[in-house]
């Protein structure tokens, strides 16, 4: 497989140099063109040009951003997570066709990735502390509170770039009351030396592998992410699994039978035992609908189905499509169906 990021073009803030995670960032691609601008959130020549869409893979593997974090807030959740974290990065040198994140800056939208990272440590552990200890269970975590750490972006590559995310395991391992999640689609070996003891939820994302081949582009193989699900748990992580995003086409629950039956032969009883999954369907996006056209129409043929789609409009503005009310019902009842038969000791934290 070509390499996942081949570094040769930085664009970096101006203060970047100035923190050490900067410095390091920039010694491990020391042939890279290194580009000052003012902004990570404004770079005319990589983001909202159109033109660029043909680039959209050649930009995701070459470039790479480094900026400062200016603001630390945390959201809640209450699915995923208790609370979003501020990220350590965002964007993702993945190419995933119906992902929602290039929607952010504009077009490929490279990996981003934050070089003052003790102030985002610190934050979360304010945020933490003020949180005191979690004396309700729920969904999300029966005794602690669980933050996402990776929400627009894939934090098992963003450790391919820096220790952000080795940092980020140790402080919510020193933690009593608090969880780092993170959803990845990416096989990193190199998270099996972090030492998570339990502090950390990886949701490894999977799909029936025929429908991965299309729309997953760049990520690891389904069959290995599996595999890596057992080397997970004996390094001490917390392993769910992301069933996401669930397309539906002719055929469908099929293929989700034979990835259920991947599933039980490939887990550990250990994994098996600790196992949860969140269910998500398919929301894909008019605008991002019309970019893939452009790179990836392939992907289209499975991602916009008009006859089994409707509009809603986002909070921010932008027309979503997502399964028709009724349809999604159905869909959602015959998966967690043929979930309960063939994974009887899966717990599905959540489904929509």
């Amino acid at each position: 497989m070509p390499p996942l990021l081949r570094v040769r073009t930085i664009y970096h803030e101006p203060a970047v140099p100035e923190f050490a995670r900067g410095r390091e960032i920039l010694a491990r691609f020391p042939d890279a063109e290194r580009i000052e601008v003012a902004s990570h959130w404004r770079i005319p020549e990589l983001h909202g040009d159109a033109a660029r869409v043909k680039d959209w893979v050649r930009v995701k593997r070459d470039v790479l951003v480094l900026g400062v974090r200016k603001t630390m807030d945390f959201r809640p959740n209450g699915r995923s997570a208790d609370f979003i974290a501020p990220a350590a990065a965002n964007g993702c040198a993945m190419a995933c066709a119906y992902c929602y994140v290039p929607r952010r800056k504009g077009f490929a939208n490279p990996i981003t990735t934050f070089v003052n990272i003790e102030r985002i440590l610190d934050a979360v552990t304010r945020h933490a502390a003020r949180q005191g200890p979690k004396t309700v269970p729920d969904q999300v975590d029966p005794a602690r509170w669980v933050y996402d750490v990776g929400e627009n972006g894939d934090c098992s590559v963003d450790a391919t770039i820096s220790d952000n995310v080795r940092d980020l395991v140790a402080r919510f391992r020193a933690l009593p009351n608090a969880k780092a999640s993170f959803a990845t689609k990416y096989v990193n070996e190199e998270l099996l030396a972090y030492e998570p003891r339990g502090a950390t939820r990886v949701r490894m994302s999977l799909m029936p592998a025929a429908v991965a081949r299309t729309v997953d582009v760049r990520t690891t193989p389904i069959a290995r992410r599996l595999a890596f699900v057992n080397e997970l748990v004996r390094a001490g992580y917390e392993t769910h699994v992301n069933l996401s995003p669930v397309i539906a086409y002719d055929g469908w629950l099929d293929d989700w039978a034979e990835l259920c039956g991947q599933i039980d032969d490939a887990l550990s009883d250990a994994a098996k035992a600790q196992l949860a999954a969140e269910v998500i369907f398919l929301t894909h996006n008019q605008q991002l609908h019309e970019v893939n056209l452009g790179w990836h129409p392939a992907a289209e043929a499975l991602l916009w189905t008009p006859d089994w789609q409707e509009t809603k409009r986002s909070e921010q503005g932008g027309v979503n499509v997502r399964y028709r009310t009724g349809l999604k019902g159905q869909l959602v009842r015959q998966l967690l169906d043929l979930l309960a038969e063939r994974l009887p000791y899966l717990r599905i934290r959540y489904a929509f």
